[in-house]
């Protein structure tokens, strides 16, 4: 069977016990884990937990009943999520991988490679 492009998820969203910070959990996705400052961020950071979390699996867990894991965590926000798989993989891998990735598109703007202090962060990834 073929896994969907398109997937909705429902999540978790809890600002309890964690300096208000939004944390995501999704109930289909064991282990996958998102938060933001704000609930607008956590929003807006949830598609990216499932895109890199789903890849994983061989078939794509079957989402829950929004209104049972609404009924299951009556103190919390609980939101579809939904992510355009194909989409945000491709976004995501657009992205650099380390610090030479991150400048290499930058113009020069009179600082030289040679004034840079890169130290041992060269090759390395960057979170």
């Amino acid at each position: 069977m073929t896994n969907p492009e398109i997937v909705s998820y429902p999540a978790i969203f809890s600002n309890q016990d964690n300096d208000s910070y939004y944390t995501v959990t999704f109930p289909d996705i064991p282990d996958t884990v998102s938060q933001g400052r704000t609930l607008e961020e956590a929003l807006r950071e949830a598609p990216d937990a499932i895109a890199v979390a789903l890849p994983d699996y061989a078939e794509y867990p079957k989402p829950s009943n929004l209104q049972r894991v609404q009924a299951e965590n009556p103190n919390a926000i609980v939101r579809l999520v939904r992510v355009n798989m194909k989409e945000k993989l491709e976004t995501m891998r657009s992205k650099p991988n380390n610090i030479h990735q991150l400048f290499s598109g930058w113009s020069d703007d009179g600082i030289r490679d040679t004034e840079l202090d890169w130290g041992d962060r060269q090759g390395q990834e960057f979170k």
